[in-house]
């Protein structure tokens, strides 16, 4: 009797509890939430435009329910500077869904740990000791090399004049390759594009953390029905402890490699090893981070250079001034370093172009409040979830001229920073939360770009037009092309340039 009388509360006891929020808070504007649910079923699957259209209705800072939680999302370029500069302190800490829990080990790592001594700690090894220039530099090796890989790999499949590949295939394997590398010092593939043991056992972690997490659905938002969809303890200890095996059994060759070759080597892994009782490091914390690594760069490389490609196909004129650009200063008769970036300003600003209409993580990881705090006015209750629409705020058309066009020389008009100083382009995010990383993305993105530019022509399908490719996203927490970017590619430069020379470290 008792637990069907709450079932017949619950709508109104969830009612109450939206109408104290409404009396006690002045919240953002916002479409009306249904007692239960919230938003949740009018939020289309496309969220960040879904947000993006509500923005246009409500104001550019909107209240969205999902279920019981508060959501708060801005869409401008104002807006995102007082959420992730003036008010960061007070929105520094990490909403965490059980699964996220579950993965981070509450919080161990970087991407989930709340603002505090621990987050300091870790963010402090990222930015003075993983990813300093001299470390990315010691690594370039690694990174040219995977994209060589990529271009003698499209040219062995360019068997016959107007064959069409699909270009995200070979985006991933350098995407999968470098990311294993620079993390484990380790390639999973070998020259014939098979993979080993270890190699397998990775992407079948991989593939099980995204299905463990996206398994929780309704629940996450709605604590009074968690009894209902309780979470499998088992599924995610057994998904853990097989992660936690295959980083010790690396971890051991790595032991092992250093006492018998002695010196550290350059990758995170590592690196790591030898920072632990620098920095008071736990095991669990070390592979949180490493994991948080792969998470972060496995995709989001690939999808941010295949959107960029289909930018270029259907803008021949851009592609024509790249490559003219890339004739002038690299030539035919070598290929192109991370070294030429600087002698290379429009290909760096066709890249900086692609992140600002397509960032991989449109929405940021939702930003929690630690406490009471007040955004554009309006009134962000301590628990609250902040987000910031990253692909709103670039397509800002108080701040950005014809925002919807891919116009790479807007950058060269003004420089624009990226990597979280200019609140305009927010690609990695700013503030005590942006990505360590970011310039090592950046150097990725614009050499795998310039490759494939510099290396071939790209046009669409035979029969297909440029207005036919479609620029629609899959939903998801990155953006991946709604249609994988199919292309033909032209070899340009002679053909001793297509040959991989493997570099072992």
């Amino acid at each position: 009797m008792a637990p069907l009388l709450l079932l017949l509360l619950l709508p109104l006891l969830l009612l109450l509890h939206h109408l104290y929020y409404r009396l006690r808070f002045r919240l953002p504007p916002g479409p009306r939430p249904l007692p239960v649910v919230g938003n949740l079923y009018d939020i289309k699957p496309v969220r960040f435009r879904c947000f993006a259209d509500w923005a246009d209705t409500y104001g550019p800072i909107i209240s969205v329910w999902f279920g019981t939680t508060l959501n708060v999302v801005v869409c401008n370029t104002e807006l995102a500077k007082e959420v992730l500069k003036e008010k960061d302190q007070q929105l520094a800490d990490r909403h965490r869904s059980r699964s996220a829990a579950k993965f981070s080990r509450d919080g161990q790592d970087l991407i989930w740990a709340d603002y505090g001594p621990h987050y300091v700690k870790v963010r402090k090894v990222c930015t003075l000791e993983l990813f300093t220039p001299k470390r990315l530099e010691a690594l370039r090796p690694i990174r040219e090399d995977e994209v060589s890989a990529m271009v003698e790999s499209i040219y062995n499949d360019c068997t016959s004049p107007g064959k069409s590949l699909l270009v995200k295939k070979y985006l991933g394997a350098v995407a999968f390759n470098n990311i294993t590398r620079l993390a484990f010092g380790k390639r999973f593939v070998d020259s014939e594009g098979i993979m080993d043991k270890q190699g397998q056992e990775f992407k079948a972690i991989v593939s099980n953390g995204l299905k463990l997490g996206a398994s929780l659905a309704m629940a996450e938002h709605i604590p009074w029905l968690r009894w209902m969809f309780p979470l499998d303890e088992d599924a995610f200890a057994k998904h853990g402890a097989r992660r936690d095996n295959l980083t010790r059994e690396i971890m051991e060759e790595h032991t092992l490699a250093r006492e018998k070759g002695g010196g550290a080597q350059q990758h995170f892994f590592d690196a790591l090893l030898t920072l632990k009782d620098k920095y008071d490091l736990s095991e669990d914390t070390i592979i949180g981070l490493l994991w948080d690594m792969i998470t972060a760069g496995m995709d989001t490389t690939a999808i941010s250079v295949e959107w960029a490609m289909a930018e270029l196909i259907k803008n021949p004129r851009v592609q024509q001034k790249a490559q003219e650009e890339l004739d002038r200063v690299i030539g035919y008769e070598r290929v192109i370093t991370e070294l030429d970036f600087s002698n290379l300003p429009y290909l760096q600003c066709v890249a900086k172009e692609a992140l600002r209409l397509h960032p991989p993580t449109p929405l940021m990881l939702p930003h929690r409040a630690n406490s009471n705090v007040k955004v554009g006015g309006y009134d962000i209750p301590k628990g609250s979830n902040v987000h910031v629409n990253v692909w709103a705020v670039a397509r800002d058309p108080a701040v950005w001229k014809n925002p919807s066009e891919f116009r790479p020389e807007r950058f060269l008009e003004e420089d624009v920073d990226m990597k979280g100083h200019d609140f305009r382009l927010l690609p990695f995010g700013a503030g005590r939360r942006v990505c360590p990383g970011a310039q090592l993305g950046i150097n990725l993105v614009t050499s795998m770009i310039a490759h494939l530019l510099h290396h071939f022509n790209w046009a669409p399908p035979n029969g297909i037009s440029t207005d036919d490719i479609d620029m629609g996203e899959n939903p998801g927490l990155v953006t991946y092309m709604r249609t994988p970017l199919e292309a033909v590619p032209t070899p340009r430069l002679p053909a001793t340039l297509y040959k991989r020379i493997a570099v072992d470290m």
